[in-house]
Parts: structure tokens; C-alpha cells; sequence
């Protein structure tokens, strides 16, 4: 069944979902190019964010991507040549390596985190305050429960 409003076909909701996530995105790596991190890009912050503060394992972090271990090895090997990420043993289990962030890669996450707040703030500056949390109640409403999942790379790629 067609939507009753051809002025908001059904398609339109995600994309337009979509272009709000891509604008968000985009002005946060522009911005992080220009605080120092003009390597960082939107996969990696997946990545740190699956890493985590305690570190993890490549299989692990497979898992929490929704990746195989062997795509999650490629994206640790570049985030390690960039020095966002180093591999080291693990101290409970001397045959494991251990993925886990360097102060660079706490850097790029922690000044992410920043200019999302400082993005949120231009979004009500542009829409009001009462719209912008609004749009977050109703997100909330509709998203699955599990709102932050990290498996969206996987997901993406089928």
C-alpha cells in the first residue's frame, strides 16, 4: 500500500534519515581535519568506539563490527600505521595481542565527541531547541532498543 501523502513517499524517511547522519558526519571530519586528524575517517570511529578503553582482540572486535576477523585486522593495520591504534600483549594470556587506542586515537575520540555536541548545538541553533530534542524523543520512540550498535559496518556491507 502507497503512502496516503505523495508529498513523503515512504523511500524519502530513510534517506532523509541517511543525509542527516551523512551532514553530521561530513562537518565532524571536516572539523577533525582541521584539529589534527585529517586521516580519520567515518569507519574509524566505529572502529575506536568497538576498541574501546580497555583494548580488545581482533576476533573481537570482528564481532563487535559485524565484520570478519580478517577485515577488522586490515582496518587495525591501517588505524596502527596512522598511530591511532597499537597492538601489545595481552597481560592474562601471553598468546593474545591486544588491540587498544593510543593517546592520538583517545584524541580523535575525545574531540569527536566534542564537536558532536558543538554539531548538535548548531542543529537546534538552526531548527530550536523543543524540534531538535523532539526529533531525539521520537528517534528514541522508534529505534530498536539497542540503540548504539556497532555492527552498522557489517550491516552496510551485508
Amino acid at each position: 500500500m502507497a503512502t496516503a501523502d505523495p508529498e513523503r513517499p515512504g523511500f524519502l524517511l530513510p534517506l532523509l534519515l541517511l543525509a542527516g547522519f551523512r551532514t553530521l558526519i561530513d562537518d565532524l571530519h571536516v572539523e577533525l581535519d582541521r584539529q589534527g586528524h585529517p586521516e580519520l575517517r567515518p569507519m574509524h570511529g566505529f572502529v575506536l568506539q568497538a576498541v574501546g578503553l580497555d583494548g580488545t582482540t581482533a576476533s573481537e572486535l570482528g564481532q563487535r563490527l559485524g565484520v570478519s576477523k580478517q577485515a577488522a585486522g586490515k582496518t587495525v593495520d591501517r588505524l596502527v600505521a596512522l598511530g591511532y591504534l597499537e597492538r601489545v600483549d595481552d597481560p592474562t594470556d601471553a598468546r593474545r595481542k591486544l588491540v587498544r587506542m593510543t593517546p592520538h586515537g583517545l584524541d580523535g575520540l575525545r574531540r569527536s565527541a566534542v564537536l558532536l555536541d558543538a554539531l548538535r548545538d548548531r542543529w537546534v541553533d538552526a531548527l530550536g531547541a523543543d524540534r531538535v530534542a523532539a526529533m531525539e524523543d521520537d528517534l528514541h520512540r522508534v529505534a530498536q532498543p539497542h540503540l548504539f550498535r556497532l555492527d552498522v559496518p557489517g550491516w552496510f556491507g551485508g
